[in-house]
């Protein structure tokens, strides 16, 4: 592996007394019941319309499995990354959405407390779903850091 990215993801899911950048307020008072779908709206702006197009038919292709979701995400939020991040051995790349409805983009800036060589953005204008709310800004930031690892 010669680099990893994470896209509006907290490496810790749960919220408590050392972490404040959770997935939404979930704590383990909510857990695992908070996960159930639906989640709530993922995105800040809206999808441009072969965005959505192209989603849909992926999803016609390839249904998403609702039950097999929630699985992964109970089993997800009991993982505690920051250890991984800290010791991480190559390039890093964390990108948030500015008006995530799901992570407060600011875990950005702890990342970059446990890692020094992060290399953190914050996309302007979009919610979780980064790449495609804003894919020109999105594209732009990744084609830096493909470079950079190159």
């Amino acid at each position: 592996m010669d680099g990893l990215i994470d896209i509006d993801q907290s490496p810790k899911m749960i919220n408590d007394e050392t972490w404040h950048y959770g997935f939404k307020d979930l704590t383990w008072d909510e857990f695992p019941a908070a996960l159930k779908m639906p989640l709530g709206r993922a995105t800040a702006v809206k999808i441009d319309e072969a965005t959505v197009a192209a989603v849909r038919q992926a999803n016609t292709l390839h249904p998403y499995d609702e039950s097999a979701n929630y699985n992964f995400a109970i089993d997800h939020a009991f993982q505690d990354w920051r250890d991984i991040i800290a010791l991480m051995p190559v390039p890093f790349l964390a990108v948030a959405g500015e008006k995530s409805p799901y992570f407060n983009p600011d875990f950005l800036q702890a990342i970059q407390i446990l890692n020094e060589k992060a290399q953190i953005q914050v996309v302007a204008n979009a919610g979780h779903a980064v790449m495609a709310e804003q894919p020109t800004a999105f594209n732009e930031i990744l084609a830096r850091f493909v470079k950079c690892v190159q």
